[in-house]
């Protein structure tokens, strides 16, 4: 079976995870590598990457080539995180290391990172029917989510990693108290936020991640006496960040083991995850060592034993519905929308020719056709693109977002016209896609136009030059009764050669 290889470019290290896969659709773990580059000193002191940095990131990098080599390894995954997508001459370093190492690093953003931290988090820790509070502590940033089994909720992301905070300190030689009142200030925002997200609901339990979380887990044994790494206890947080800040770096080196890369940003570290611990109201903290390398090493047996899948579909479709909730979404309507388009896709795929990930795309914009109005009514399907293009839908990348922010946008109203500035970006094949996608949607929104939920399915056949649509439904439908059939003239084409004059004879200004 094959060997694959994940890499986690973080700020503070860069890890290697080499794995064997299994003919069940399973993967073992054979080999794990971890080099000290600390590339987010150099950026968050100084926007960019020094060349010293460069070098020795070659030389890292040179190391993990050897070893991916010496197993194997058919297929490497590379995410860079934070420092790295800060870094002014990102592109330059991406290119080097490409060029000296044969290595091509992915530049992600934080949702994806929170996604994938959770993928491997979900085959740890049972999530079912528990609402799980993850804190994700790295060098350049914190992320904080909220969660279940079947995706992440919503997350966000603070600039307030370990070493990011360690510069902060050195640079501006603020005070103990100073500083710990710098990261208050920080952690409060974090607060106001799950006050908002949760309302009335409870946390189940609290997850940390990260190499310093992973690293305080390991203190209770040297400081309590606990064999159970697993997990901190609030308590017991507490009194190792008061041991950590009353020894200097080299006691924290002699008397408790820590490696010097750790022995400097684990206060910090420490001192954000106390703080967010007593705010979230738990007792304990679970610590499952896993990292983004694991979900990275997921998402490549997803690829090889399911290629047909090419998102994750339940993270997708759970992060739409939160950030319809968040907007005041009409829930009935935006879900009876969403399934009268799938049903049209389904029905006219010999037509337009477009795949599975397509079809998600098309739901995911169904979904949020209408949180344009949380700004206003009038107009609000512009509203609605600005609101999409500022909030990313977990699991979808910029591209996708894309595609879904200008779907949604040609809801009503105009069709796609190469004169909008957010259409003519686009590629040839995503203005396709789009003008495919809307018309489908103009259609499905016409059927429940009065959000009364009347019509439940469609027939749809196809005889050149005429589409013909039975309505399926109870009680009383705007545009036709049941078993009766409405017939509109269009193309035949669904956007494949004229998509705007589709979508304007099937739904002209959202009615058939």
């Amino acid at each position: 079976m094959p060997v694959i290889a994940a890499i986690d470019v973080g700020s503070n290290a860069i890890r290697l995870a080499i794995a064997m896969l299994t003919p069940d659709g399973h993967h073992e773990v054979s080999h794990n590598a971890r080099e000290a580059l600390r590339l987010g000193q150099d950026v968050f002191a100084t926007g960019s990457i020094s060349p010293a940095s460069m070098e020795r990131a070659v030389e890292a990098f040179g190391r993990f080539r050897e070893q991916i080599e010496r197993h194997a390894v058919a297929s490497v995954k590379t995410a860079a995180t934070s420092a790295v997508r800060e870094a002014a001459n990102r592109d330059s370093f991406v290119s080097l290391i490409a060029e000296k190492c044969e290595i091509q690093i992915s530049i992600i953003g934080p949702e994806e990172e929170a996604r994938l931290v959770h993928l491997a988090l979900k085959e740890r820790i049972n999530l079912k029917n528990r609402l799980a509070l993850l804190i994700d502590i790295g060098g350049g940033s914190v992320e904080v989510s909220l969660a279940t089994h079947t995706g992440i909720l919503s997350t966000e992301s603070y600039q307030m990693g370990s070493v990011r905070l360690l510069q902060i300190l050195e640079h501006e030689r603020l005070g103990e108290k100073r500083f710990n009142q710098l990261v208050s200030k920080y952690v409060d925002t974090i607060e106001q936020r799950l006050k908002r997200e949760l309302g009335e609901q409870q946390i189940d339990c609290c997850i940390g991640t990260g190499g310093s979380i992973e690293s305080l887990g390991e203190l209770r044994r040297a400081m309590f006496g606990k064999n159970n790494t697993s997990k901190i206890r609030a308590e017991e947080l507490d009194s190792a960040v008061k041991t950590l800040q009353g020894m200097n770096i080299d006691e924290r080196i002699q008397k408790l083991q820590l490696r010097p890369d750790r022995a400097d940003v684990i206060v910090p570290a420490a001192i954000v995850l106390q703080k967010i611990v007593h705010q979230a109201g738990v007792d304990e903290l679970m610590i499952p060592g896993i990292g983004l390398k694991d979900g990275l090493i997921l998402e490549m047996v997803s690829e090889q034993f399911y290629p047909e899948k090419h998102l994750d579909y339940d993270q997708v479709i759970s992060s739409a519905l939160q950030l319809g909730r968040k907007y005041a979404f009409d829930e009935p309507h935006s879900k009876a929308v969403a399934c009268l388009s799938l049903q049209i896709f389904d029905q006219t795929r010999s037509i337009h020719e477009l795949d599975r990930e397509s079809r998600t795309l098309l739901e995911v914009a169904a979904l949020l056709h209408d949180v344009g109005q949380f700004i206003s009514v009038s107009n609000h399907h512009k509203h609605t693109f600005y609101v999409l293009q500022a909030n990313p839908v977990i699991g979808l990348t910029p591209a996708q977002m894309d595609i879904v922010s200008n779907v949604a946008r040609y809801h009503r109203k105009s069709s796609p016209k190469l004169q909008h500035k957010n259409y003519e970006h686009l590629s040839p094949k995503q203005r396709n896609i789009v003008s495919t996608l809307s018309a489908i949607l103009r259609v499905a929104n016409a059927l429940d136009r009065e959000h009364s939920g009347n019509v439940r399915g469609v027939d749809l056949t196809f005889k050149k030059p005429k589409f013909s649509i039975r309505l399926k439904g109870e009680g009383e439908m705007l545009l036709a009764s049941p078993g009766q059939t409405h017939r509109c003239r269009g193309t035949g084409r669904l956007g494949k050669v004229h998509p705007n004059l589709s979508a304007e004879a099937l739904a002209r200004d959202g009615r058939l």
